[in-house]
C-alpha cells in the first residue's frame, strides 16, 4: 500500500475557507493525485476529487454519514437527526419518505405554483425602477414551498420565514455573527415546524395526504414509531430549505443568460434547449463545495489505506469541472448535455450515486424543474435590462453569487 499524499501544513481549515471551491482540486493537481490527507478543524481528513473518487465515496459498505459533518454545519444547515446523517436500512427507509414527494405530478404542481407566483410578482416588478432578483426569488420560493407542502404561512410572517430559511444555507459556513444567526434561525424554525407537526397529529391541521406536511407528520420509521416532533421538524425543513435555496441556482441562471446572450434566443426558439442550459448552469456554477463521510472500517482503494474513523471530503465542484470527464470544463457549453449520457459520478452538483440508495439529493428533479420554469419566464414572458453592476461571483461565499444579487431594471411583461 502507498502512503496517501499530504497537503502542506499541519491543518488546512483556513486554506479551505479561503478557497472553498478550488482547494481540493488545486491541491490534488499540485500533488498529481486524486486524493490527499490533511486536517480540517484539527481532524484527520482525506480529500478526494474526480469521478472515480466519487464512485468510491458512495460505497456505503465503506463510508458512512453518521458523525461525518462538522458540528457547526450540522447545527445550522442540516439539523440533527435528519436523513443526511443516517446509514444503511434506516437511511433507505427514511429516503422513501422524500422520494414519495418526487412524483411527476407533485413536481409539476410545485412548478405551477412558482409560475403563478411569477405572474403575481410581475406587475410589482413593472411598477418599480429596479428589482433585486435574489431577494424576490427567495420570497417567492418561500411562499411556493410552503403552499406546495401545505404549510400554513401568514402574510405577516413571510419575510421572517424567508430570512430564516435563507440563513440556514447562506450563513451556515460563515464565521462569527452570521453563523450564530443561522443557528438561531435553525432553533426558531424547528420550534415552528414541530408545532405544525403536532397540530397535524392532534387533528388541528388537516393537510392533504400527498402533501409533505402530512407525509412527514405521519411517517413511521423502521421501529414502527412516529418520528419525534423535533426530527419531523428537521425533515420538514429538509423540504422547505432546499427549495428556497434554489434561489441561488436561479440567480446563477439569470447570470448565465446575461453573460451568454446568444442562449436567450436559443431558449426562445427551442424549448428543448432548456434542460441542457440549466444542467450546464448546475455543472459550472458552484453551490456547495464538498460533501462529507466517515470511514466505517479500514479499507484500501487504489493501493491507499483509508483508516477507520477518518473524515472523507468529496470535492463536488472539482468533479463537475474535471478535465478528465469534461471537454473545456471551464467553458459554458450547454450543448455538451445533448449527446452524452452522464454517469452519476461525473455530474454531482447535488451529490452522486443513486437517488434511492445513496445520499444523492432527491430534490434534484425539483431543482431542474424550477430552473427551467424561471428561465422560460425570463426569456419568454418578460423583457428587462441589466444595469451596470458588479456581477463577479463571490467564490469566497457559500454559495457564491454576484455582490449585487443581480439587479434587473425596467421590467416589462410581454403581451
Amino acid at each position: 500500500m502507498f502512503g496517501i499524499p499530504s497537503a502542506k501544513g499541519f491543518d488546512s481549515t483556513l486554506a479551505l475557507l479561503r478557497n472553498p471551491y478550488g482547494f481540493i482540486s488545486e491541491t490534488c493537481r499540485a500533488l498529481d493525485t486524486d486524493l490527499f490527507e490533511t486536517r480540517i478543524l484539527l481532524q484527520e481528513t482525506i480529500c478526494m476529487t474526480g469521478a472515480a473518487a466519487a464512485e468510491a465515496f458512495y460505497r456505503e459498505d465503506r463510508l458512512i454519514r453518521a458523525g461525518s459533518m462538522p458540528g457547526r454545519i450540522q447545527k445550522s444547515l442540516l439539523g440533527e437527526g435528519g436523513v443526511q446523517g443516517l446509514d444503511g436500512a434506516a437511511h433507505q427507509h427514511r429516503k422513501k419518505m422524500f422520494m414519495s414527494l418526487m412524483g411527476t405530478e407533485r413536481i409539476a404542481a410545485l412548478e405551477g405554483t412558482s409560475l403563478h407566483m411569477l405572474d403575481n410578482y410581475a406587475p410589482d416588478w413593472e411598477a418599480r425602477n429596479e428589482v433585486v432578483l435574489y431577494d424576490e426569488v427567495r420570497e417567492m420560493l418561500t411562499r411556493a414551498a410552503c403552499a406546495w407542502a401545505r404549510v400554513p404561512l401568514n402574510e405577516a410572517e413571510v419575510a421572517t420565514r424567508t430570512a430564516q430559511l435563507t440563513a440556514l444555507f447562506q450563513d451556515a459556513g460563515a464565521l462569527g455573527p452570521k453563523h450564530w444567526r443561522a443557528r438561531l434561525a435553525r432553533h426558531r424554525l424547528e420550534k415552528w415546524a414541530a408545532r405544525l407537526i403536532q397540530q397535524v397529529r392532534d387533528g388541528e391541521l388537516q393537510p392533504t395526504q400527498e402533501s409533505a406536511l402530512h407525509i412527514i407528520a405521519t411517517w413511521r420509521d423502521l421501529d414502527g414509531e412516529l418520528l419525534t416532533p423535533r426530527v419531523a421538524a428537521v425533515e420538514l425543513l429538509n423540504v422547505l430549505r432546499p427549495t428556497v435555496a434554489l434561489s441561488v441556482f436561479i440567480v446563477q441562471a439569470a447570470h448565465a443568460l446575461h453573460r451568454h446572450p446568444e442562449w436567450r434566443q436559443k431558449l426562445k426558439d427551442d424549448e428543448g434547449q432548456l434542460e441542457p442550459f440549466v444542467q450546464e448552469v448546475r455543472r459550472l456554477y458552484p453551490f456547495f463545495p464538498a460533501v462529507a463521510a466517515r470511514v466505517k472500517s479500514d479499507f484500501e482503494w487504489r493501493g491507499y489505506r483509508f483508516p477507520k474513523g477518518y473524515r472523507v471530503l468529496l470535492d463536488l465542484y472539482g468533479t463537475n469541472t474535471d478535465a478528465r470527464s469534461w471537454d473545456a470544463p471551464q467553458e459554458f457549453r450547454p450543448e455538451r448535455f445533448h449527446d452524452r449520457e452522464v454517469t452519476p459520478y461525473e455530474f454531482i452538483p447535488q451529490g452522486g450515486g443513486d437517488h434511492h440508495r445513496n445520499h444523492r439529493c432527491p430534490g434534484e428533479w425539483i431543482a431542474i424543474s424550477q430552473m427551467k420554469a424561471f428561465c422560460s419566464f425570463f426569456v419568454n414572458a418578460i423583457d428587462y435590462e441589466v444595469p451596470d453592476q458588479d456581477l463577479d461571483l463571490e467564490t469566497g461565499e457559500l454559495p457564491p453569487m454576484p455582490k449585487s444579487r443581480f439587479i434587473m431594471r425596467n421590467v416589462r411583461r410581454r403581451q
